[in-house]
């Protein structure tokens, strides 16, 4: 997809009612180092990451590139929220061409239940529809996840396939945005 690495970037904060999408920083290593080594975060995503490899094989500073954001609530780091280039040997095509970008987004688990990460993906789409206009976006999740449910239907993405992988239903959906 070519029209994700022209988007201008980096970009400066968006700011929410109540969060910030911002680039990553140094100090954000150890939260990224949480969110990838936590067992409830991973529970539908194949599990944890080992905290020892991650200590090893995490940047200083991690997640600097086009379309990832940090989420930060009141100073400090909560998540991530990115939308990405769909990698080719994924599953589902929505456009002739492959086109299309991918939500995905990780939240410490303190900070579910809030309505962080609706808000938090919308600022992403947000950005990624003004940066790529008429581009969609696929998410994958397992159809077990019924947060990660409940946030596709919210976020206004619709139903493209269901499939079996990983001894799991998966779902695919796609958000096309207002031209």
């Amino acid at each position: 997809m070519t029209e994700l690495g022209t988007a201008a970037w980096p970009v400066g904060p968006i700011r929410t009612e109540r969060l910030v999408l911002r680039e990553s920083e140094a100090g954000d290593r150890a939260t990224f180092v949480e969110l990838l080594s936590s067992p409830e975060v991973h529970t539908y995503l194949g599990g944890p990451q080992s905290r020892a490899e991650l200590e090893r094989s995490v940047p200083e500073t991690p997640g600097r590139r086009t379309g990832h954001f940090v989420i930060e609530r009141d100073g400090a780091m909560i998540g991530t929220v990115e939308v990405s280039r769909h990698e080719a040997e994924r599953r589902g095509r929505v456009r002739p061409d492959g086109g299309e970008a991918e939500l995905g987004y990780l939240l410490l688990p303190e900070a579910w239940g809030r309505g962080y990460a609706a808000e938090a993906c919308t600022a992403a789409l947000g950005w990624f529809a003004r940066a790529c206009p008429g581009v969609p976006v696929v998410l994958y999740t397992q159809t077990a996840n019924h947060r990660s449910m409940r946030l596709a239907a919210t976020l206004g993405f619709t139903e493209l396939e269901r499939f079996q992988k990983w001894d799991a239903e998966q779902w695919m959906g796609v958000w096309k945005p207002a031209t």
